[in-house]
């Protein structure tokens, strides 16, 4: 940072010893009872908090990882209902005793199949015994429930098999064979090479009687062959995602042809060996050359389809930002599209499949005729920026929630229409489409009940800050909200859905355990008590949730910490938090906790701090989720400066004193803001940080700039590197040298136009053994006493 020169520190303290006269000695009360290697320490000083919740198959004993032992890692515990006072540590013996956690129920939820090592198992819910029914030479893989629940459909391999349990018997469904049909016709051979051959027949009679037998026996095995068993080969492709329909008629599979783009090494510097090893990476923005085809294997034409999108509506449309390069031609051409996930109707007659379009612009819902490969489209959602948003999923790699009701006529789904996410259903004869929520709120991990009569669901309806469980009739109506306390109430329903376990945070309360009965006016009983003495004793602070006016004349959320009124220094501390569509404005506890922890340590040394919810954030619907389209460092700086100026016109805040500070995505912030911004923020701290978006991955970065050769405005605007020279204030850059999501890269060529430009104040702290979450204790407290004397020198002088 800036130099201080001899005559320089005792003009300063001069002028500091004036100050304390005048004022008391104030400063002096400038202490916390933190610091920055006590927040940064072990997370186990903090206590011991339950995580990863589920149900015995019963519904009498919640099981969870746990640690009050202070172990290197969390072990299996449980609470009895008839006990719940009690926890105890689950044995060996009984663990590998539990109900699977994957696999798939039968209608009943009786029974569950599952594949463990490979071989295929029965849990029996009832007596909570597993039976092994099959153990092959192969590895089995996805085991189902068909309709006709004495058959089991599985994979092996690149194929599927039906295992019918009252008969014994398996039986191959399909025929897939990787690489090509081999060619039964003799090669051509040069000219050179048949004379020698015929050269060699001629004089060798043994070799020539041999040969002629072999062209006989082909010949006869040619004419007297039945038909030839259908086979689909896979030739330069890979299969994904093999299911059989529940009538078992037909399989879906997904085709897979990559053309791997250039992979990026990340060095590593201290790899075991003594010699640099290099990790290897993603490749970079625009290399996406992977082909996805669905394919329908039709058992009983014994044949194989794949499915026709070119006539999906709006496969040939441009998206809106071609305007802004009126030189260049643009050929309405058939957009490549990836099918995500089929889904099967319960009686296996219908089927429906999550189509999107390459460039994320297009979501189509489409009914497939099984027997042709031709599509109905049921649905169409378009967004000029890019579809997403709760439950609604991303390309290639699916993660939509959608299904069909049990009357095998309605399918379920998530759609942004009103600019939230919020269900649907879809009469699939009709076309009929009915919104069974609607506000401006969003809804996560819609579930059918049981009986398949109700809805249990999450949502935001309270408040963007607030997640509570609800229930609601399957065909819509009034929720019944089953939860009552303020914050975040992640619910894990019991099997017999008679009981909620509860992981329930607060601002300032980490999560802990309760137990409630699923009725909306039942008590929740805390089952957890994990806080440590170290980390209860002091008073954290409840940030207040506060909205102020943006330039544009939105209303920006923002969480608020304010210091004491003796203590305050009239300097401020923004902080970015990171991923980008992320939200950290809430009434729970912070993914970001070291960060919380920080800003109590802050708050208690005077600073006011501000964590803003800017645009691109999650949890407040589409149009806040896209207002960073085709403009990183836009709309969500501008944000960053309003907090300020609202800080600054509210709460006394000195204009000459505030710094910024993030990591990731809040890193690419703080580079924005200290070259854009110079006259706003004086000090900042670039964690981890994106300063090219060129050079980020594929699936994130395509979404919300475009491909860099198809839209370079948007990625010229977006990246810090383009904006070095403006640069004035006081800059702290620290990165992991072996992060292989925001390569080190990254910072070495900003390093290099710093130089090159001249810059001095400002400088880079390197964490050789760090990716890109930190993990050591020692780097996370040498990261953040860097930032702390950062804000100390540049913002208090």
């Amino acid at each position: 940072m800036k130099k201080i020169s001899a005559y320089s520190f005792k003009f300063k303290f001069y002028v500091l010893f004036l100050t304390l006269l005048n004022f008391g000695f104030t400063a002096i009360s400038q202490t916390s009872e933190l610091s920055v290697e006590k927040i940064m320490q072990d997370p186990n000083w903090m206590g011991n908090f339950p995580s990863n919740v589920k149900w015995s198959a019963d519904s009498e004993t919640i099981y969870f990882n746990y640690n009050p032992e202070k172990n290197n890692n969390d072990s299996l515990y449980k609470i009895e209902l008839s006990n719940t006072s009690k926890i105890s540590k689950v044995s060996l013996e009984e663990e590998q005793n539990l109900s699977p956690r994957y696999g798939d129920f039968n209608n009943d939820r009786s029974r569950k199949i599952f594949s463990e090592n490979g071989n295929l198992k029965l849990y029996n819910i009832k007596t909570g015994k597993t039976t092994e029914l099959l153990d092959l030479s192969q590895s089995i893989q996805n085991p189902v429930f068909l309709a006709d629940e004495d058959k089991i459909s599985f994979t092996v391999g690149e194929n599927a098999f039906v295992y019918n349990r009252k008969a014994g018997s398996i039986k191959q469904l399909t025929n897939i064979e990787s690489g090509k049909a081999k060619d039964r016709k003799e090669k051509e051979i040069s000219e050179k090479d048949a004379w020698v051959r015929d050269e060699n027949l001629e004089l060798l009679q043994v070799v020539n009687q041999r040969k002629t037998e072999e062209d006989n026996t082909e010949a006869y095995r040619e004419a007297t062959a039945e038909e030839e068993i259908f086979t689909f080969y896979l030739e330069d492709r890979n299969i994904s995602s093999l299911q059989v329909s529940p009538n078992a008629n037909f399989a879906t599979f997904k085709l897979i042809s990559r053309e791997r783009g250039e992979s990026t090494n990340v060095p590593d510097y201290v790899d075991e060996s003594g010699y640099t090893a290099n990790l290897p990476a993603r490749s970079k923005v625009g290399e996406n050359e992977t082909k996805v085809e669905l394919a329908i294997y039709n058992f009983e034409k014994d044949t194989v389809y794949t499915l026709k999108t070119s006539e999906l509506p709006g496969i040939t449309d441009l998206p809106d930002y071609v305007k802004d390069y009126p030189d260049k031609e643009w050929e309405e051409t058939e957009r490549e599209v990836v099918p995500t996930t089929v889904y099967f109707s319960d009686n296996g007659e219908h089927a429906v499949v999550n189509i999107r379009s390459k460039d994320n612009k297009d979501r189509w819902i489409a009914k497939i005729n099984l027997e042709t490969g031709e599509l109905n489209t049921l649905d169409r959602q378009r967004d000029e920026a890019w579809i997403a948003g709760p439950g609604i999923g991303y390309t290639f790699y699916g993660g939509e929630e959608m299904g069909w009701l049990p009357d095998n006529k309605h399918i379920y789904f998530k759609s942004e229409e009103t600019g939230y996410s919020h269900l649907y259903l879809l009469d699939v004869t009709s076309g009929k489409k009915k919104a069974l929520t609607q506000g401006d709120f969003e809804v996560f991990d819609p579930k059918l009940s049981n009986n398949k009569k109700h809805w249990f669901l999450t949502t935001s309806e309270v408040g963007p800050g607030e997640r509570h469980f609800y229930k609601m009739p399957v065909m819509g109506g009034k929720m019944e909200k089953l939860t009552q306390m303020e914050g975040n109430n992640d619910v894990y329903l019991s099997p017999d859905e008679k009981n909620m376990a509860i992981l329930h945070s607060y601002s300032n309360k980490p999560w802990e355990l309760y137990l409630k009965k699923t009725k909306a006016n039942a008590e929740a009983n805390q089952l957890t008590e994990g806080q440590s003495e170290a980390f209860s004793n002091y008073a954290w602070r409840v940030p207040e949730l506060i909205e102020f006016e943006a330039e544009d004349g939105a209303m920006v959320p923002a969480r608020l910490y304010k210091p004491e009124a003796d203590v305050k220094n009239n300097a401020a501390v923004v902080f970015v938090h990171g991923a980008g569509y992320l939200q950290n404005v809430h009434k729970w506890w912070s993914s970001y906790f070291r960060e919380y922890m920080f800003h109590n340590l802050l708050t208690d040394l005077g600073y006011t701090v501000i964590d803003i919810d800017y645009r691109g954030s999650a949890g407040y619907g589409r149009d806040w989720r896209t207002g960073i389209y085709r403009h990183m460092g836009g709309k969500d700086l501008s944000d960053q400066v309003d907090g300020v100026e609202y800080l600054v016109e509210n709460h006394g805040i000195n204009p000459e004193k505030v710094g910024i500070y993030g990591g990731s995505y809040g890193g690419f912030i703080t580079l924005m803001g200290m070259f854009n911004e110079a006259e706003t923020f004086k000090a900042g701290a670039a964690l981890r940080s994106v300063t090219d978006w060129a050079h980020y991955n594929h699936g994130y970065t395509s979404n919300i700039l475009n491909e860099p050769a198809a839209d370079p405005i948007a990625y010229r605007r977006s990246s810090p590197i383009y904006f070095a020279e403006g640069l004035e204030g006081d800059l702290l850059i620290a990165h992991g040298m072996v992060d292989v999501n925001v390569h080190f890269q990254d910072v070495v060529r900003l390093s290099q136009r710093l130089i090159e430009l001249g810059k001095e104040d400002w400088e880079m702290a390197i964490y050789p053994v760090e990716d890109h979450g930190f993990v050591e204790p020692s780097s996370w407290t040498d990261e953040y006493r860097r930032i702390l004397e950062l804000f100390n020198e540049s913002l208090l002088d």
